[in-house]
């Protein structure tokens, strides 16, 4: 029985899953994250389970996989795999959606604190041998407007308390129990937008969210706030987002996500008053050790006890 892992940073830090793998006799073949079809090819009649990151997992890859029967995504979003394929062929999908919640967390008020303080401009600056007086903005009693407050949202509300913040946030299904507990205070996304300092993206990438930050939406924030997202490429319009951020509509932004990656260039990474990162928010040992492991319970859930595993994002019963 074969498992086909194309995370680069499945068990990095920790044997702990590939060894439960064997134990339960399992081949764990491993594979670069940007392997072609015809690299996974070889191995696909014999794969009953795959680890994915980013690897497409459509209808041609399934069609040679005759003996699959869960695919598990490195992570959260899913929008790389073929959920209806993937249903119809009674194949569960599982994600890991809280595993990494604080690491994501830590990242995004990083890039809060590093956009209003203008840390990467003094650092680049400082290193070219200037001695660059940059007045930056506070982030200490401001507004913060979190889009999505799932799991990493969440944590990102409580972090932004110690900051003694004012948080608000917008979810098309709103906790509202959480909100009464935390002090969040749930608005429309427009009201969202005009009234935010900050604003931090945690959402899926659906049609629902897709270009939900456009040039319009872009226009509606305060001139001096500044946008985050490390929520999936595809929910900030980049050729909007750089015409707002080079005309100094908004003061700021930060994405660790793009639409295509990896990337070599992109427009945006000429602006000084963008962030750009290479899509790593969840990569700490910690959050990498745990994703590992739960992947590998819902593969032994699935296939050695025959159980619905935790998680399955596909609806698949």
């Amino acid at each position: 029985m074969k498992v086909i892992c194309t995370s680069p940073s499945f068990a990095k830090y920790d044997t702990t899953p590939i060894e439960t793998l064997k134990q339960h006799g399992f081949e764990l073949i491993t594979l670069p994250a940007d392997a072609p079809p015809e690299a996974l090819e070889p191995h696909l009649p014999e794969t009953v389970a795959m680890i994915v990151a980013f690897t497409e997992v459509n209808e041609a890859l399934l069609a040679k996989a005759p003996q699959l029967k869960i695919v598990c995504k490195h992570g959260v979003g899913v929008d790389n795999i073929d959920l209806n394929a993937t249903r119809e062929r009674n194949i569960y999908v599982t994600n890991v959606p809280d595993a990494n919640k604080h690491a994501v967390a830590d990242f995004a008020f990083a890039l809060i604190l590093n956009g209003a303080r203008q840390v990467t401009q003094a650092a680049t600056e400082t290193r070219a041998g200037n001695w660059p007086r940059i007045f930056a903005t506070d982030v200490y009693g401001k507004t913060l407007g979190i889009i999505g407050l799932g799991n990493i949202g969440k944590q990102v509300a409580l972090r932004a308390k110690g900051f003694n913040m004012r948080v608000i946030a917008f979810d098309f299904y709103p906790d509202e129990k959480f909100a009464a507990e935390h002090g969040v205070e749930f608005v429309s996304i427009d009201w969202l937008t005009e009234q935010s300092d900050f604003i931090t993206l945690h959402t899926p990438l659906t049609d629902e969210t897709r270009n939900l930050f456009d040039g319009a939406r872009l226009r509606r924030m305060k001139k001096s706030a500044f946008l985050i997202n490390v929520s999936r490429g595809g929910v900030v319009n980049e050729e909007d987002l750089f015409q707002a951020l080079q005309d100094n509509v908004i003061a700021g932004a930060a994405a660790d996500v793009f639409v295509q990656e990896p990337l070599n260039s992109h427009p945006l990474f000429s602006l000084t008053n963008f962030i750009p990162t290479s899509h790593i928010a969840g990569y700490t040992d910690g959050a990498i050790s745990a994703i590992g492991e739960r992947c590998v319970a819902q593969i032994v859930q699935c296939i050695t006890q025959g159980d619905r595993p935790v998680n399955v994002m596909n609806g698949l019963a």
